[in-house]
Order: structure tokens, then sequence, then C-alpha cells
């Protein structure tokens, strides 16, 4: 599920900074970026992390700046660096090579320059852990405003399958006469009404009809988006949940689509089709 949140605290020449994105995904991918100096606390961050996001592609980046006041500099090891500056110097002088830029390859070399590792107090992880429980709290509520969207919009979907069913239901008992009528007609114009075997004829009708028939298909069906609703206004994480019901809704349509035999409900069964998808597209942004 898609997310963002951000959040920054400035302490004693020391800047921290927390930025949480998430893109959609079945399961937790958890990239992690924090200061070396606070490695020891990865665990415990990855932890909260997998508790309170759940899933989705998920991108943590910590940031801690200090001011010039506070800024360790690097150091230049002055004797390594002109040991290697003569040594490729001679080098180059033996083999006639350009001499340009050997200060700056030096400079590149092992050990030539050393960093001053950042030494961090306890009270430094009291506000990096206060400043990224905040940028959570903006993630949580970033995605938590997003599901209402995605809640209302996925009510209006299965609003919609239920309008379509609801005139599928208008034409359905319509659908058998008509059937029948068409049978009769084509008999009687290819065998002639007096050679029809009529007990003959009802029996092949009565089975014909009943493998058409699509009862017990609407009843699933208003039961699977009855039950999708009630999902949808649980306070739990259902995503997976209502993805297994949007497929059950799916074996519905698609059955009765191929039994309906008739223009009109075949087209209304496409329109639920489109509803579905765009109920399925959703899903993928629903914990």
């Amino acid at each position: 599920m898609t997310g963002y949140g951000l959040a920054s605290a400035d302490h004693e020449n020391v800047k921290f900074a927390v930025e949480i994105k998430s893109l959609n995904s079945k399961f937790l991918e958890l990239n992690l970026k924090l200061p070396k100096a606070f490695s020891d606390k990865e665990l415990l961050l990855r932890n909260i992390c997998s508790k309170e996001i759940e899933r989705g592609k998920v991108s943590v980046s910590i940031n801690l700046e200090r001011g010039e006041e506070a800024l360790k500099g690097a150091s230049i090891n002055a004797a390594l660096l002109s040991r290697y500056y003569r040594q490729l110097e001679a080098i180059n002088t033996s083999l006639g090579a350009n001499s340009t830029n050997l200060l700056q390859a030096v400079l590149n070399f092992p050990e030539v320059i050393s960093y001053t590792e950042d030494e961090v107090s306890e009270n430094d992880w009291v506000i990096l852990f206060d400043t990224f429980n905040k940028a959570l709290a903006s993630f949580n509520q970033f995605r938590e405003t997003e599901g209402n969207v995605l809640k209302t919009d996925l009510e209006l979907r299965i609003k919609n399958i239920l309008e379509f069913f609801g005139q599928i239901e208008v034409l359905e008992p319509l659908r058998i006469p008509q059937i029948r009528s068409r049978l009769n007609q084509f008999l009687e114009e290819n065998v002639g009404k007096l050679n029809i075997d009529q007990n003959r004829l009802e029996q092949e009708l009565i089975y014909y009809i009943d493998k058409l028939d699509i009862t017990e298909e609407k009843i699933r069906l208003k039961s699977h988006c009855d039950y999708f609703i009630e999902t949808l206004k649980s306070k739990d994480a259902n995503g997976k949940k209502l993805g297994f019901i949007s497929q059950e809704i799916g074996r519905e349509i698609n059955t009765m689509g191929a039994k309906a035999n008739d223009a009109q409900i075949q087209q209304l069964v496409v329109g639920m089709k489109e509803e579905l998808e765009k109920i399925k597209e959703q899903l993928l942004n629903v914990l």
C-alpha cells in the first residue's frame, strides 16, 4: 500500500530526519538506511516496521546531519600520501607517462584519508527514536486517509455490481419463456408441428432449461457481495481476505455469463466484470 511519512528534529547543532515511503507489494519488502553510529538499533527498527507497516515495498531513510560546530572532519595521512606519491611519480617517469593528476589519484588510495566516526550519545538515540515514531505515525495517518478513499471506492464498485445484478433479476424470469418459444418455433419450422412429440419435447426442455438456471449463482453472488462489504467495514487488515472474496464473486459472475444465453444479461455480466476488475486493482492497495 502506498504511503508517506516525514519527521525531523533539531538538537544541539544536530538535525535528525526520518522519511518513510512505500509502494504496493504483496509482502513486506523493507529497505532501511540509517547512520552507521546507530547500526546496533537496526533490528529494533525493523521489528517495529514489520509490526506497524505489515506489507508493501517500504523505504525508511534515517539521516543525521551535524552543524559546523559539531562536525568532525576527515584527516589525511600525510606520510602515507607522500610515499604513494613518490612511488607513483617514479613509475610515471620510468614509463614516460603523463604525471598530471597524480595527487588526485593518490587521494583515492586506501587509508590515505580517514574519517572520524561520529560519536552519538544516548540522548541522540532518544531524539532519533522519537523522530522515527513521529514519521511512522505520519506514515500511518497518510495510509489511513488513503484507506478511507479506497473503502469508499470499493463500496461503490460493489454497489454497481449489485445494481447490474438487480437488472439481471428483472430480465431473468423472461429468459426461460423466450428460450422455450424459440425452441418451439425452430422445431415447428424444421420438423413440423404435427411431428413433434410433445412429451419428449417437454422432457428435453426441462433438462435444457435446468442447465441454464442461474438461481444458485444469484444467491451466492448476493451473499459474496454482502460478505465483502461486511469484511470491508472490519477494523482488521483484511486485504487478502477481500481478495479471496473477490475471486468468489468473479466465479459466480463468470458462471452466470456462461449460462445466460441472453444478450442483455450477458451485457450486464460484462459490466459486472469491469467493476470487479477495478476492485481487484484497488485491493492491491489494501492491507
